[in-house]
């Protein structure tokens, strides 16, 4: 395997991770997965394993393992449940040609017969055999294209991510709390307040650190700058990821062809407006924005929102 351009997507839940991973999809320069790649499997487990689920953490394989059971290991539920069983799947209707046999066929085949398999080695297999796979993909990829994934939260693990991969791009998404808490609403089991605020603070918190530690491979980007000045954004975006900025940045899309209406199955916030993201704070009771107040004006500041117009009157001291 040659040289290896690699970017992922962080976010918290109802972040605007799916939204901007969408963004980067029609770009020529990018091979952008069709789902969420989770990642994760069950072998890895810290202290933050009551926060996060295992499939949105970077992984561990135990030693010893054959690339069809590395292959395996992986969760990637979404597009496996695509892949088996298409009718139990929220993307049943994605225009995607891709037959899982030979997916694991050019896993197999990139990782070779070796005694071991380091997990870097693994991880670019698993995105590459995708798209080798992909007959439809609306581009040919080329070896000089970068890999983008989304994962939520998976930039808690950035040190471990850097440490595969010492060029990766981490770029992490914060949202504002009213607006990311009423989206996470919408789920037919939402997190209780109090544990997605907790949460809302180690994601960010966290991320803060690493993109301090690692200025090269990660930075924060506010979910808030993008539906305000889009273009803008993604300027800022294409510089840190290392490709040119495109037009096609400006819209989201799926296999090249732009979404038009929702932005559902992918992600549960619907539309990447600055009028929906603030429309829908005032579908939150006073008592939750009261709750949000105590639990994020710290983190939040820290962010500039409260100097965003429509957070001020919460967030401004």
């Amino acid at each position: 395997m040659s040289d290896f351009n690699f970017v992922m997507v962080s976010a918290g839940f109802e972040h605007g991770g799916n939204v901007t991973h969408r963004h980067l999809d029609g770009h020529p320069d990018l091979l952008v997965y069709p789902f969420e790649s989770q990642l994760g499997n069950r072998n890895f487990n810290d202290f933050l394993a009551s926060v996060e689920r295992v499939q949105y953490r970077y992984p561990e394989f135990p030693e010893g393992l054959r690339p069809a059971e590395l292959y395996e290991q992986m969760i990637d539920e979404e597009m496996k449940t695509f892949l088996r069983k298409r009718n139990g799947s929220k993307f049943k209707d994605a225009n995607l040609e891709l037959i899982e046999a030979d997916r694991l066929s050019a896993f197999e085949r990139l990782l070779g017969n070796a005694d071991f398999y380091p997990r870097a080695k693994v991880i670019e297999a698993f995105f590459r055999a995708t798209f080798i796979a992909w007959k439809n993909y609306y581009a040919t990829p080329r070896d000089d294209m970068a890999y983008v994934g989304y994962s939520p939260a998976i930039g808690i693990d950035a040190d471990r991510i850097v440490r595969d991969f010492p060029n990766v791009r981490i770029m992490h998404i914060v949202r504002n709390p009213f607006s990311a808490y009423r989206d996470t609403k919408r789920r037919p089991f939402p997190q209780p307040l109090s544990k997605y605020l907790i949460t809302w603070n180690i994601y960010h918190s966290t991320l803060e650190m690493y993109a301090q530690m690692y200025p090269k491979n990660v930075r924060i980007f506010r979910y808030e700058d993008l539906v305000s000045d889009k273009e803008n954004f993604m300027h800022s975006v294409a510089a840190f990821i290392g490709v040119p900025f495109a037009e096609t940045m400006l819209y989201p899309s799926w296999n090249g062809v732009e979404i038009q209406d929702n932005i559902a199955p992918w992600g549960t916030v619907l539309k990447s407006t600055r009028e929906y993201n603030e429309a829908i704070i005032d579908e939150l009771s006073e008592a939750e924005k009261a709750q949000i107040v105590h639990g994020t004006s710290a983190l939040a500041r820290h962010f500039g929102y409260d100097q965003v117009d429509y957070l001020r009157k919460y967030f401004g001291a």
